[in-house]
């Protein structure tokens, strides 16, 4: 892939507390949930150009468009799981046609953003949004990763971590919590040789919407996948969950990079920094808490060599 300079401008807290608001407050989130954080982050980041957006049934679709209320002021799509990328690659597709036909003017421009939890993009959402990467639209989808169906009652997605307890992987007799391993979604779009790729958590604002400021300044797809913490299905107290973003950023759990036209770029932690061990981090969730009894020593010992395996991959591949 041919490696060009993605050029944007700088993220300005100052002038950006005099910026439209785009989302709202008085949803039904929960207290605590990292998603609405991320999607306040998102529209602030995307305030120099309209948008239109667009959203997978899910925790954010639920909790901000509850009839006959909305937590959007932008125009916005409500889709299906499994088809809110196809939707707004052709919401895309109508507006390019509209510019070519003269029937907006050519120098209108209007960005186009999907968002999608776990079941809307790791699972049943995967081939709508794959094809909308591979066909090229210029378009950023977001999947904000909060672990699990967190809206249907904590069921387990291709996004929930090995060991974790659910109501459809419970811990117990048979399973000690999930047995396998999550998705690296993030790889599979990089795969898709997109312009840009990007991880991101709401606890580091100023990396996050400079991330989403660079995925609409490609000519082309982007795809960033955002950590989101669960107060309810990761049982954990409401105010601790930016302090579990950071942990799961210094623990290796959840690194942030990008990928630039097929560059990897490591943002945090350092490449040459030691991580900090996991177990502490998952104490602090409920859905952990079982993998701290007597007799789960082995798997504990196995989720940290899998956290340090994936580290060490993410380093090789800065390499290339």
């Amino acid at each position: 892939m041919e490696q060009k300079e993605i050029k944007t401008t700088p993220i300005d807290l100052k002038a950006l507390t005099n910026a439209p608001v785009r989302f709202t407050g008085g949803h039904r989130a929960c207290a605590g949930c990292g998603m609405t954080i991320m999607a306040r982050q998102v529209l602030l980041a995307a305030s120099e150009t309209p948008v239109v957006v667009g959203s997978a049934t899910g925790c954010l679709e639920v909790t901000t468009t509850i009839f006959p209320y909305t937590a959007w002021n932008v125009p916005f799509i409500h889709n299906a799981f499994e088809n809110a990328a196809a939707t707004i690659s052709g919401v895309e597709t109508a507006y390019r046609a509209l510019k070519k036909r003269g029937r907006l003017p050519a120098d209108k421009e209007i960005r186009f953003i999907t968002f999608g939890g776990d079941g809307g993009t790791y699972d049943i959402g995967l081939q709508s949004l794959s094809g909308a990467m591979e066909r090229g639209h210029r378009m950023l989808y977001i999947c904000y990763d909060n672990g699990a169906y967190m809206n249907t009652g904590i069921q387990r997605s291709g996004a929930t971590p090995r060991g974790a307890h659910t109501t459809t992987c419970p811990v117990g007799a048979v399973m000690p919590g999930k047995p396998q391993n999550r998705k690296d979604l993030a790889a599979i779009l990089a795969a898709h040789n997109i312009p840009y790729v990007a991880t991101a958590s709401p606890h580091h604002h100023k990396d996050l919407m400079r991330k989403v400021r660079k995925a609409l300044a490609v000519d082309g797809p982007s795809f960033m996948l955002v950590f989101s913490p669960c107060r309810l299905g990761w049982a954990f107290p409401p105010e601790q969950g930016m302090d579990l973003c950071r942990e799961a950023v210094a623990t290796g759990f959840w690194p942030l990079y990008e990928v630039e036209y097929g560059k990897w770029i490591i943002n945090e932690p350092s490449p040459g920094a030691t991580l900090a061990p996991v177990k502490p981090w998952l104490q602090k969730q409920g859905r952990f808490k079982h993998l701290l009894q007597k007799g789960n020593e082995r798997l504990l010992e196995e989720i940290q060599a899998g956290v340090a395996q994936e580290w060490e991959k993410l380093k090789k591949r800065t390499t290339l």
